[in-house]
């Protein structure tokens, strides 16, 4: 190369068998370079590289990510003729695979017939294995977690739903000879004085999302925007006004139904007797159904309020 600065643009195809998805865990990492290689003669080499991520897909539609997961447990609290009753947890998530930021809905159901006050709690664990020389090292940590409310003795509590949001993790990796990385989602009950009782359930982290959770999302939106399409009927610009009763009620049937109010009543003589509330009674006939009335009438008089005195 002569003097001077030089650029060459390059392309590398990846091999086509799966690759591990880059990692970096605790004691030990998965890592792709690419590397340059400048050669001189008569000295030494010159190298520089730079990281390139990889991610491994993994499809949480397969059938075995999308069958329920269900658990059970009973615990005895107490020891030896010590006991104080039993405490039982069960626990279900709808499918086994989620990708990151999802939520997952959380059933649960607990009962607590022991005598003491018990709190039920959900956690994501992240569980890294390291396998080299024959050997194996475990490192396992909390990524995400939820608690619920206090259940005193000879009670019961159900979980309909609670929800457990997946923050950015890395996906799984199950398929790796040195490093595996698995999660799993643990619902378990805090007894003071005594080991918890815990449910565990595996989950797989993957990156390409369930469809049908969409398509349910979307299908739901659809039919509640057509129940509250109701809501887009408006009322007329101008609303025609009832008639006036003097328009459908003779003269001589208004003089007779109007009755005199009667006299003012003394207020000496009212404290002297006992108090009576006098109500007006009302002997109008109620108004005439629109279509016995002429749409179009000659004589249009203003609208006069109807009030009833008490």
């Amino acid at each position: 190369l002569l003097d001077g600065r030089h650029e060459f643009p390059f392309s590398f195809q990846l091999p086509q068998e799966p690759l591990v998805t880059s990692f970096t865990g605790k004691y030990g990492s998965i890592q792709y370079y690419v590397k340059a290689i400048l050669e001189r003669p008569a000295a030494p080499d010159q190298s520089v590289q730079t990281e390139l991520q990889v991610i491994s897909h993994i499809d949480v539609n397969s059938p075995a990510l999308l069958t329920p997961v269900l658990r059970s447990q009973e615990k005895m609290v107490g020891c030896w003729f010590f006991t104080s009753g039993p405490v039982s947890l069960s626990a279900k998530i709808e499918r086994k695979g989620y990708c990151n930021g999802e939520a997952i809905p959380i059933y649960a159901e607990i009962e607590n017939c022991s005598s003491r006050l018990i709190v039920p709690k959900a956690a994501i664990f992240q569980t890294q294995t390291y396998l080299a020389s024959g050997k194996t090292k475990t490192f396992r940590q909390v990524v995400a977690n939820v608690r619920g409310n206090h259940i005193a003795s000879g009670s019961t509590d159900t979980w309909n739903g609670k929800t457990l949001k997946i923050p950015p993790v890395s996906p799984s990796i199950l398929d790796c000879c040195i490093i595996r990385v698995e999660y799993s989602l643990a619902v378990y009950i805090h007894i003071p004085g005594a080991k918890k009782l815990m449910i565990e359930m595996p989950l797989v982290i993957g990156t390409i999302p369930c469809i049908g959770f969409s398509s349910r999302n979307s299908s739901i939106t659809s039919q509640f925007s057509m129940d509250m399409s109701w809501l887009a009927l408006t009322l007329p610009e101008h609303p025609e006004a009832p008639p006036n009763y003097a328009d459908v009620v003779s003269e001589e049937e208004f003089s007779r139904h109007v009755t005199a109010y009667p006299p003012p009543i003394d207020c000496e003589e009212q404290l002297c007797c006992p108090v009576f509330a006098y109500i007006q009674e009302f002997r109008f006939q109620p108004p005439p159904l629109y279509s016995e009335v002429d749409p179009h009438p000659t004589d249009v008089e203003e609208f006069q309020p109807v009030s009833l005195m008490l």
